[in-house]
């Protein structure tokens, strides 16, 4: 897992084991929604902040590459 998104999961409050996969440690139900739920408001913030990079930029037909070169992750040939 890209190491932002772990970050970010760590943040949101929730664990990140020794395999970097992100998951609520000792949360009951709401907890863990809370959590879930702030992990992608976080996720969804970071991807704003890197299209409004590449839009300032002027480079705005390139942003589904850079959010995803942002986080890691290949890619997909279409």
């Amino acid at each position: 897992m890209n190491k932002r998104i772990q970050e970010l999961a760590q943040e949101a409050g929730m664990y990140v084991d020794v395999k970097g996969e992100p998951w609520p440690k000792w949360m009951g139900a709401e907890e863990c929604e809370q959590a879930y739920q702030k992990f992608a408001e976080l996720i969804v913030e970071e991807c704003t902040t890197v299209i409004d990079r590449n839009l300032f930029q002027n480079i705005g037909w390139n942003t589904s590459r850079a959010v995803r070169r942002h986080f890691g992750i290949d890619q997909v040939d279409e």
